[in-house]
């Protein structure tokens, strides 16, 4: 095997999948391994553990280079390989200094910093009641966790995916005119959003720019690879 080979580290229905996309955009060759997650707890296998200490995906390996947490992937990879972010992706790192830099930087920080924490809850506090347990427990289990929702959680994402709705019908992209990585960091928390949140179907922008992605032949073919991004139950 090449020492420079560029392994991307993909665990099913994760975080990864927006890795595979920038890949797919630029034209990089990768090698994919995929790994299952455990059937009962949803969790990533200790195979990964021997990739990288923590054992989470995304991580990607580059020669003697462990690169982990999506943002910092997508990061490195623009730096990489910034011979290949020409014509539509010239754009992919905004100019420092510009009202297009603060949008792109604030989006990646946004998108795992805030809103995936909303949107993670979500999913747990709507698969508790699901799981096994005495059946005298399950009521009590599912109004405690309509109540977490209710009173913490629907409340956060009601602010938040309006805001992000308006942000997208001011300009096509994230940060601008232009597809930038906030783009590419954004896709899965958005994702998750439409899937989870019922209030995401009523907002148009949002459901529009998700609609443009997904007709991308890049992010067609990163499904194809690493299969679907948001697990089904």
């Amino acid at each position: 095997m090449d020492t420079d080979t560029l392994i991307v580290h993909h665990l099913e229905t994760s975080r990864s999948q927006r890795v595979l996309w920038l890949l797919e955009e630029l034209g990089v060759d990768y090698e994919l391994r995929t790994y299952r997650r455990d059937p009962k707890t949803r969790l990533a296998p200790p195979a990964l553990k021997a990739v990288h200490p923590l054992g989470k995906s995304p991580v990607i390996t580059h020669g003697q280079t462990v690169v982990a947490e999506s943002g910092a992937i997508l990061e490195y990879l623009a730096d990489v390989f910034a011979d290949r972010a020409q014509g539509e992706l010239a754009h992919l790192v905004p100019a420092s200094g510009t009202p297009e830099h603060r949008r792109c930087r604030f989006w990646m920080h946004y998108a795992e910093g805030s809103l995936m924490n909303w949107l993670l809850m979500k999913f747990v506090f709507q698969r508790i009641p699901q799981q096994p347990m005495p059946f005298f427990v399950r009521p009590i289990a599912r109004g405690l966790c309509e109540q977490v929702q209710k009173k913490l959680i629907d409340p956060n994402l009601a602010t938040a995916l309006p805001f992000i709705d308006n942000e997208l019908a001011q300009r096509p992209w994230f940060a601008g005119d232009h597809l930038t990585l906030a783009d590419f960091q954004m896709s899965f928390a958005v994702e998750a959003a439409l899937s989870r949140a019922e209030a995401a179907a009523r907002l148009p922008n949002l459901q529009g720019w998700m609609r443009k992605v997904q007709q991308r032949p890049s992010y067609q073919r990163a499904i194809q690879k690493g299969g679907p991004v948001i697990m089904s139950n």
